[in-house]
């Protein structure tokens, strides 16, 4: 029977409908997952806008931020059931004999093709996941939390493992968009005080941001970044991506300080960066996330130290797509949920 998809068709701005698609098979590494949510990413409106910076495989079918229930088991597959309710990583296809990937750092290597993306995503009822990649999702996790795994998994890579936040810093995060909003919120968590800037049309997302405990700015950036002994913040992340956001970053940050550059930008920068030697920065970019991210992440949602209801602005069917990208690409909320 054919299933129902969304599917980013060409490059072109506007390229994204809904479309039948044949019902997939699995390998035998592989179990077929129904999916009970999907978060939409940045990402994936940036596809639909036909705005991005990374190769694509047209057509494709959108959606890594997922969930769901396994309804079937390759042969070579132990240690999973059907009825598992799980939550999935994104890096579809690896190299597994990459030195990388040896390290543990799939994530990095150079032939990893991701869902949604170089492979046929999620936004759709059945997808089948390699094993490698699933992780079982506690029964006090709901399937739309579990869809927000993703983009905490990032957020967490960006300021835990590639920033060198401590209790007590001083941390700007500049853009409040989903990565924004959670890499502020693992800052919190690592005793930071934290602060999200943004602009005036970000002002729902930003009352977020505030929800979470951190300080909201519009104006007065740098002012925030200086306001202990003058000299700047003690690290920046970077979760917009735009030349300017990192020159602020560069100008606000204090000598010895970080920025953890998480967003993307085509951009050239259009600024020297003299004041990054002069001043002895760190400038760190992190990409994606790797299985020890995710477990920590689950525990941390499980154990109820992430609460991700104040980013979830709402749930759409995956026939009402259009609404929820439209939704999400005015800034109205932080993360749109689809539920098939």
């Amino acid at each position: 029977m054919p299933d129902t998809a969304v599917v980013n068709y060409a490059a072109e701005p506007e390229s994204v409908e809904l479309r039948e698609i044949p019902e997939p098979t699995i390998a035998d590494d592989e179990v077929l997952l129904e999916v009970e949510a999907i978060g939409v990413c940045g990402s994936d409106l940036h596809m639909w806008q036909g705005g991005i910076s990374w190769t694509m495989n047209y057509p494709v079918v959108l959606g890594h931020e997922f969930c769901g229930i396994i309804r079937q088991v390759g042969t070579d597959v132990t240690g999973w059931a059907e009825g598992d309710r799980v939550v999935s990583e994104t890096s579809a296809t690896i190299d597994p004999d990459s030195p990388l990937t040896r390290r543990g750092l799939y994530n990095l290597d150079p032939s990893r093709q991701g869902y949604g993306a170089l492979v046929d995503g999620a936004m759709r009822r059945y997808v089948p996941v390699p094993r490698r990649i699933l992780h079982h999702l506690p029964e006090n996790v709901p399937f739309e939390h579990a869809a927000l795994t993703e983009p905490c998994c990032v957020a967490y890579n960006a300021v835990i493992n590639n920033g060198r936040v401590k209790p007590g810093h001083r941390v700007l995060v500049v853009g409040p968009g989903p990565i924004g909003i959670f890499s502020a919120v693992m800052a919190k968590h690592a005793g930071a005080e934290v602060a999200v800037a943004g602009l005036p049309s970000d002002a729902a997302r930003l009352a977020i941001a505030e929800a979470y405990g951190c300080t909201a700015l519009v104006d007065g950036v740098e002012e925030w970044a200086r306001e202990r002994d003058g000299l700047g913040c003690d690290g920046v992340v970077d979760a917009a991506g735009a030349s300017a956001a990192l020159k602020l970053a560069v100008d606000v940050v204090r000598p010895a300080g970080w920025i953890s550059k998480v967003g993307w930008g085509p951009q050239p920068l259009n600024f020297s960066l003299d004041p990054l030697v002069q001043k002895n920065v760190t400038l760190q970019g992190s990409f994606s996330h790797n299985w020890p991210v995710w477990e920590q992440i689950i525990m941390m949602m499980s154990n109820g130290q992430l609460d991700v209801t104040p980013a979830i602005g709402g749930t759409w069917a995956l026939s009402d797509w259009h609404a929820a990208f439209e939704t999400m690409h005015s800034r109205e909320i932080v993360k749109a949920v689809l539920t098939p």
